[in-house]
């Protein structure tokens, strides 16, 4: 029997020698000096796990199937066309999939058990992977964020036009602030577990809201004149090249989940095997929803087809209002689970952590870091509303670095594969989703730049 099967499971950070995994010392610096066994048992992250592999695969169903994902697809096939748009989704699903297949496999791979992602990355790579991968996380979570503000915002003022079609009172910078208002009460929950029942119903309005979509999609495309509904992709040259880049940033993003061993935390033994079940549940409902969404909006708006598919739906208003509702409450459940590793890294700063959650100290500190983010965040994207070039620019610089790549190179380091095919295969996929990641990158910050020189800030769009 090995070393390693024979070593027992810790708190990642609790040991000081790993010589025997790969000549390294391992030990997770301490953001507060403290050990986690002074640490409050409520204010852990990494407790023991309690929640089934169905409650991982809702979660892990909210952070990634939401309307900021699902509904852009539609455009982002304008951008490619038919045959390249439905192979960049496909390589997207299959591609994630794998990732998070490997990266639920690492989360003891060492005799030590990981609940934070950035832990994991440090235990493989040392100071500067985890520098690295907090900074990413966090860009990930902050514009993921940014960017469902922006499509709750559109929501909220969608059923406000919908039964007040002449009204302009109600702008989108005040819808963007009472659903601010709103996430700053619901960030007093206390951690991801107490979120399972918000994300059960997040998971149904995903299924209400793509269901809605398809059939409208299908019900007003039969009502346009076909022959008017033009699939060419239009423009110059250059405007379809940053098009192209834009359409895959947007792809990236729509398989956005940089919290999943976050996630795999709260989940009972065995933790690895649940895990795994828990991305299987999670991607059937990714696939059953982005392929039919996008399939059915491009074919029946074509290039007409615009960035958020429910502004292209108009009647009969009664299916509209319901799939706005249910797109908010899906925002809710993703915005909250990915709010939470930021929310976890500033309270062991700024927490006394041998205190209890509910200590005045700390539930005052809770209370400030919660009121500074939604505050930025929603200022932000009040300020510059511009949805889908950030849907873009967060699937280039956060979600494919944290769920394309980083998860593979992890697992080539630590498993160090003995076969030629598996090496190569691999090492294809990081350097083309590394391009892809460059390209996305240019073409939405390009976008970003003529959407700024177009528009004013705190600009009312639809």
């Amino acid at each position: 029997m090995t070393e390693s099967s024979t070593r027992p499971l810790t708190r990642a950070g609790n040991h000081a020698d790993d010589s025997a995994y790969g000549g390294q010392k391992f030990d997770v610096e301490k953001i507060n000096k403290v050990s986690d066994d002074d640490i409050a048992p409520e204010l852990q992250l990494n407790r023991k796990g309690v929640g089934s592999w169905f409650s991982a695969g809702y979660h892990m169903g909210t952070t990634i199937a939401v309307p900021a994902a699902i509904l852009p697809l539609p455009y982002a096939f304008s951008q490619l066309s038919w045959g390249p748009a439905i192979i960049a989704l496909l390589c997207g699903t299959c591609t994630t999939y794998y990732s998070s297949w490997l990266l639920a496999g690492l989360f003891n791979w060492n005799g030590q058990t990981y609940y934070r992602y950035r832990d994991l990355v440090k235990s493989i790579f040392g100071r500067r992977g985890f520098y690295a991968a907090t900074f990413f996380q966090q860009i990930a979570s902050l514009g993921n964020n940014l960017a469902i503000a922006i499509v709750a915002g559109q929501s909220m003022k969608a059923l406000y036009l919908t039964y007040n079609p002449d009204g302009d009172s109600f702008k989108l910078p005040y819808c963007i602030i009472v659903f601010g208002f709103f996430q700053f009460i619901m960030s007093q929950l206390p951690d991801l577990h107490s979120l399972r029942f918000i994300n059960a119903l997040s998971n149904i309005c995903t299924l209400v809201f793509s269901t809605i979509a398809i059939g409208m999609s299908i019900h007003n495309g039969h009502q346009l004149d076909r022959t008017t509904i033009n699939y060419e992709v239009p423009g110059s040259l250059t405007t379809k090249i940053m098009g192209v880049f834009l359409a895959l940033g947007s792809i990236a993003f729509a398989f956005g989940d940089t919290i999943l061993p976050e996630i795999q935390a709260t989940v009972k033994e065995p933790a690895i095997l649940n895990m795994r079940k828990g991305i299987t549940m999670a991607y059937c409902l990714i696939s059953s929803t982005y392929f039919t969404v996008a399939i059915s909006g491009y074919w029946a708006f074509g290039q007409t087809v615009l960035p958020y598919l429910l502004n292209n739906l108009t009647t009969p208003t009664w299916p509209v209002t319901i799939a706005n509702i249910a797109a908010i409450i899906q925002i809710t459940g993703c915005y909250q689970v990915y709010c939470r590793p930021t929310y976890e890294y500033f309270e062991m700063k700024f927490c006394d952590v041998r205190q209890s959650r509910l200590s005045k100290r700390n539930l005052f500190a809770r209370f400030c870091i919660t009121l500074v983010y939604n505050v930025i965040i929603t200022f932000l994207a009040a300020l510059i509303p511009f949805f889908g070039d950030f849907v873009a620019l967060v699937g280039a610089i956060g979600f494919i670095p944290m769920d394309f790549l980083l998860p593979i190179i992890m697992w080539l380091k630590v498993r160090r594969p003995h076969r030629w095919w598996a090496w190569t295969a691999n090492i294809t996929i990081i350097v083309f989703y590394s391009i892809v990641a460059v390209c996305a990158c240019v073409g939405a910050i390009r976008q970003i730049h003529i959407d700024v020189g177009t528009y004013k800030v705190f600009a009312d769009l639809a």
